[in-house]
């Protein structure tokens, strides 16, 4: 039986690998392929890297440092989860273990923009006219001409934040008319936001923009922000048993432990500020949590 599972191999998941094998535990790291850290161009609000770095690089530099002190990394995709007694049962493609603690560091999907297809997506995200997320980026953005998709309460406050980088911005909406609410219509309007209907589609980079069709007609923009939302991975763990949010993010307590006695979340698959810093910021909490609710257990001694 391992001591610990740990679903998801993102910086959450990989900084508590770190640490629990440091801890002198027996762990297992299961890993899907789908971090979206490593969708990433280049992060340049990390610490420690002046110079940015690219999100694979991280999580390969992250792997290879957990692998030193011995955790074991899986390629495979956890089906389930469930209690066994005071244990749990980790179902995956390849097959079922048994542990005496969980961690679920799965994180979220963010919403792409409907019509958008891959072969766009791609390089548009890889060159930075595409972007998901502006408190990471903003900055890269300063004084250039950025539309938001979006509406809404939601796409309101990702227009007005990314106001603090840049005067030109427009909002989009995805489909047809906006759903905007008087106090978010005047918001935009004090912060000289522009205001444009959809529906978008016809993506296409030309040039160092991405343009799109809109109800205005064609637009160009040198970055674009969907603000569509997310999907939290957070299915296994309510599954499970564990509370959650409305929006189905994990709720926890200070050391990260869910509602589950043994079940522990961290990263952006639980409430708060999504950035690679505070994920890594959590994992350390919740790794040490773990050992020490293993060592209440049984001592843990060499």
């Amino acid at each position: 039986m391992d001591d610990c599972i740990i679903i998801g191999a993102g910086p959450a998941g990989l900084t508590a690998a770190i640490y629990l094998a440091r801890y002198h535990l027996g762990i297992r790291l299961f890993d899907s392929g789908s971090s979206r850290a490593a969708m990433i161009p280049c992060t340049h609000n990390h610490a420690g890297y002046p110079d940015g770095i690219a999100g694979k690089d991280l999580l390969a530099l992250m792997q290879a440092q957990a692998a030193k002190y011995g955790a074991t990394r899986e390629a495979v995709k956890v089906t389930g989860l469930a209690r066994d007694g005071d244990d749990f049962l980790v179902t995956t493609d390849h097959g079922t273990h048994r542990a005496r603690t969980v961690l679920l560091a799965t994180g979220v999907v963010n919403h792409r923009p409907a019509h958008l297809l891959p072969e766009v997506h791609d390089p548009a995200l890889a060159r930075g006219l595409l972007r998901y997320c502006p408190v990471c980026d903003g900055y890269e953005v300063t004084d250039r001409r950025v539309a938001v998709i979006g509406t809404g309460d939601h796409g309101t406050r990702e227009a007005l934040f990314l106001r603090g980088f840049t005067r030109d911005i427009t909002l989009v909406s995805p489909e047809a008319e906006h759903a905007l609410d008087p106090s978010c219509e005047r918001a935009l309007d004090a912060a000289g936001v522009t205001r444009i209907a959809g529906p978008c589609g016809g993506y296409a980079i030309e040039g160092d923009t991405l343009a799109f069709d809109t109800a205005r007609g064609r637009m160009a923009f040198d970055s674009v922000y969907p603000a569509l939302g997310s999907r939290i991975r957070s299915h296994l763990a309510i599954e499970a048993g564990a509370r959650a949010s409305d929006e189905s993010c994990l709720e926890v307590d200070d050391h990260q432990r869910t509602s589950v006695p043994g079940l522990f979340a961290a990263g952006d698959v639980v409430k708060g500020l999504d950035q690679i810093s505070h994920a890594m910021g959590e994992a350390g909490v919740a790794a040490t949590a773990i050992r020490n609710l293993l060592a209440e257990r049984r001592p843990l001694r060499r």
